[in-house]
Formats: structure tokens, sequence, C-alpha cells
């Protein structure tokens, strides 16, 4: 009966593991990381070619970057902008002031070998992976993009029963 037990539960995490939405992610920006890992990101995925690396953030469905947290926050409001509605005088006072007001919420750390593939629209994650390097020699950089790109390979595979 345990055996049983363990086996749907096994079956069902790999069934939820597998995120329709990562599915459908064509194009991914790279946001740029610290000792040019981006760069190595892009060379890995591009040479994957189930998902295409774009230079121009608006042709993206995600973003790849290896932070969270406000300052991620702030560039996506600069790569993507909302759209500018007309309010009055008074309420854009109302807002700034309700805005400085506000705590500032901060990442926990800078972002050592965590990745995250985020929705450009919902700004959701949509999958994450850690492989932090053991140092920042390119030989070593080029190895954990190549870990990073193989988990995302993993992941994207459908799920299959019984495994």
């Amino acid at each position: 009966m345990k055996l049983f037990v363990l086996t749907a539960v096994a079956c069902l995490v790999a069934l939820s593991a597998s995120n329709p939405k990562l599915q459908q992610v064509q194009s991914v920006y790279i946001l740029p990381m610290g000792s040019s890992m981006d760069q190595f990101l892009a060379n890995r995925l591009t040479r994957f070619g189930k998902m295409q690396v774009v230079a121009d953030p608006q042709h993206a469905d995600a973003i790849l970057t290896d932070r969270l947290g406000e300052p991620f926050e702030k560039k996506l409001d600069e790569l993507y902008p909302a759209p500018v509605e007309q309010k009055d005088a008074d309420e854009e006072d109302a807002t700034s002031t309700l805005k400085d007001e506000q705590p500032r919420i901060r990442s926990f750390s800078r972002g050592k070998g965590t990745f995250f593939l985020v929705d450009r629209k919902t700004r959701n994650v949509l999958w994450s992976t850690y492989e932090r390097p053991k140092n920042g020699s390119p030989d070593e950089l080029n190895r954990i993009a190549e870990r990073v790109v193989n988990n995302l390979k993993h992941d994207l595979k459908p799920a299959q029963a019984g495994q």
C-alpha cells in the first residue's frame, strides 16, 4: 500500500512540475548578469533552439534574470512602461505622496546562482533553477550555462505517466 501511495505522489509531482505556460515561451530576453553570465546563457539557449534569444525586449515572451525584487521590477517598468492615463494634478500629487510613504521592499540576495524565467506580461515566475558557479572563470560559467539550459530542457519535456 505504501508503495502505491508513493508511486501516486511521484506521478502527481511529475505531472504538476510541467508548467503549461512555460511551453508557450518562444522568445527570451536576457537581462545583464554578473560576470557576463547572460552572454553564456544566450549562447547555450541559442544552441538549444527551442527558444529564440532576442536583443529587443519588446519581442520577448519572457525575461531571464538572476535576481528578483525591487530592482528587477523597476527594470521591467523601464522596459515595458504602463500606458499613460490622463490624471489631474491633484490625483498625481496624492499618488506621489503615497508612493513616498510606502516601505521599500528589497530582495534578500544579489542572485548568486538562481535563475528565473519570468513572464513578460504577468510578471509571474514560470521557471527557476539553482546552479551556483564555483568561480568566475569562462569555463565554469559556460558549464553552469549548459546546466541551466539542460534543466530547462528537462522541464520543457512533457510529463510522462509512470516516471
